[in-house]
């Protein structure tokens, strides 16, 4: 960033240390989006950070013209196909409260970074179209949260078209996820459709005025009381009437708010607006940031880690290669759970044992970056790395704790890799081995790591494109990749002979992942269960043991 991040200090400090810790954990906000692609996710990102200050003019996924693009969207991919692919970090203070939004890919090739950026995350944005209601992918996302007991706030989006009867949608939303939906804000639609929210935690009516910018500025906002005459210069007396129904149909029938009830994940307070034309998104973002819990005390391996504990704890939930491909930097991002942390402190590696220096700390607005010199529990902040640290990695100067609820996929696809010039060999064997330790890829080979033809795997067939994009582009590798019949990956345990037995039967591939592990493939369905069923010496894992 070429301009100083504003300060997330408080303005005051605190008597003592402890003070201060706790001071600084009641600010922090740390929480994700999630939704179905197409539901707005990415615009409503950069509208939270238009009306968080931390940008002057929002840009649209779309906007291509105007060479204006998403600022969650840093990667160059994701600015040439208009979708995210990987997940960002952009933090930025509001109204006291110092925000760290977790923005995820939508798209469910990318299910293994969205599901480890919500284990970094205190509570979620559900975040639906008026249009579809629940779709599957929000399914999938929101049965993570739901076991995680995560608090979510709903923001029911696109209202600035016609959607679906807003009641209806409530009790699809109840019936379809199991969790009860209270009204905190409803939508006013006049003749002209759309045009304001009633706050039902406030009484009032919310009137927007529609700017000719498309969004890219804040909407100026009118409040008025229920009763207030100066209303029906807005709303036509019919639809005024038809809001005065639906707020008392709300207040009979619909549920209370009730804070403990969703600080457990059992309720969620929904929220109409349209992240597009800015309509609800100011008073939504107000709202949810009173709402939302500051950090909580996490599970691990020591019992819960209070984040007021004096004691520095984190983990590391995503490695990044080249988000500054001039330097080909690498930066692992690590979200704080407990105690203050200081640029340049020790801390141990509990995977290792080892003590690693944690210098060059970073703050981030997607790509651009602050060097901090301290930050808190809550917060996350990326370092920098020499291929020390692995996703899940916990670290600490105090008890060793390790943080549960990393979680690791197997593969779904695979595909040999042939460079498209044999002399850039030793850059695709960089670049491949750069994107496993990210989680980008997973590599395998056939005679262990000295192998001449690696394979991939991906959990979706787009991550395969990403990988030779990246290869091509950031490591100067241009490379083909040809699918192989095979799937079904089990990593195996036991007997050498058991396996070298195991290896031969037919329908079978052996690989090696980087570690040196085996991993058994197999070509259908069948034949794995046969392996399960009748290689009893054998140990068979779904993911790396």
């Amino acid at each position: 960033m070429t301009d100083p991040a504003p300060s997330l200090a408080p303005t005051t400090a605190p008597a003592s240390a402890e003070a201060e810790l706790a001071l600084q954990v009641a600010r922090r906000r740390t929480f994700a989006i999630i939704s179905h692609p197409d539901a707005g996710k990415t615009t409503l990102t950069e509208k939270l950070l238009l009306y968080g200050g931390a940008i002057h003019l929002a840009g649209s996924v779309k906007a291509r013209r105007a060479d204006r693009h998403a600022t969650s969207d840093w990667m160059e991919l994701e600015r040439q196909r208009g979708i995210s692919v990987t997940s960002s970090v952009l933090q930025f203070p509001y109204r006291g409260h110092a925000v760290n939004l977790l923005d995820t890919p939508g798209h469910q090739d990318f299910s293994e970074d969205t599901y480890r950026t919500l284990a970094a995350a205190d509570s979620a944005v559900m975040l639906l179209d008026n249009r579809k209601g629940v779709e599957e992918r929000t399914r999938q996302l929101f049965a993570v949260c739901k076991r995680r007991r995560t608090p979510i706030v709903t923001f029911v989006n696109k209202c600035d078209r016609a959607g679906a009867d807003p009641m209806t949608l409530l009790g699809d939303v109840e019936r379809d996820l199991g969790i009860a939906c209270h009204a905190a804000a409803w939508p006013i639609n006049g003749d002209t459709g759309f045009i304001g929210v009633y706050d039902r935690r406030r009484a009032r009516a919310l009137i927007f005025d529609r700017n000719t910018d498309h969004g890219a500025t804040r909407a100026e906002t009118h409040a008025y009381a229920l009763d207030d005459p100066r209303l029906l210069e807005h709303v036509e007396p019919g639809a005024l009437q038809r809001l005065r129904d639906e707020l008392e149909l709300l207040e009979g029938a619909g549920h209370p708010f009730d804070r403990e009830a969703f600080l457990a994940g059992d309720l969620t307070p929904v929220y109409f607006g349209s992240a597009l034309t800015n309509f609800g998104v100011e008073g939504f973002l107000q709202d949810f940031l009173d709402l939302a819990p500051a950090p909580l005390a996490r599970e691990s391996t020591a019992g819960p880690v209070d984040p007021v504990q004096p004691a520095f704890t984190g983990f590391v939930f995503k490695i990044q290669a080249n988000m500054d491909p001039k330097h080909r930097d690498r930066v692992a991002f690590l979200r704080i759970c407990s105690g203050k942390f200081e640029a340049g402190m020790d801390a141990r590696q509990v995977r290792t044992g080892k003590t690693l220096r944690l210098a060059a700390p970073q703050q981030f607005l997607a790509r651009e970056r602050i060097a901090i010199t301290e930050a808190w529990p809550g917060d996350v902040i990326g370092i920098m790395d020499r291929g020390n640290l692995r996703i899940g990695d916990s670290l600490t100067n105090g008890p060793d704790a390790v943080f549960q609820d990393i979680p690791r996929f197997p593969p779904e696809h695979f595909a040999t890799v042939t460079p498209a010039d044999p002399l850039r060999r030793k850059q695709l064997d960089t670049g491949l081995r750069e994107l496993s330790e990210e989680g980008a890829a997973q590599v395998f080979y056939a005679e262990g790591d000295t192998g001449p033809a690696p394979i991939v795997g991906a959990v979706g067939q787009l991550q395969f494109d990403v990988m030779v994009f990246r290869l091509t582009h950031e490591y100067g590798a241009p490379c083909r990749l040809e699918p192989i019949r095979y799937k079904h990956p089990r990593w195996v345990t036991g007997p050498k002979a058991a396996l070298e037995r195991a290896s031969q039967a037919s329908g079978r591939l052996r690989l090696f992942d980087t570690g040196g592990r085996p991993v058994l493939l197999f070509e259908n369905e069948w034949s794995l269960r046969w392996a399960l069923e009748n290689e009893k010496e054998l140990t068979f894992h779904d993911v790396a043991p």
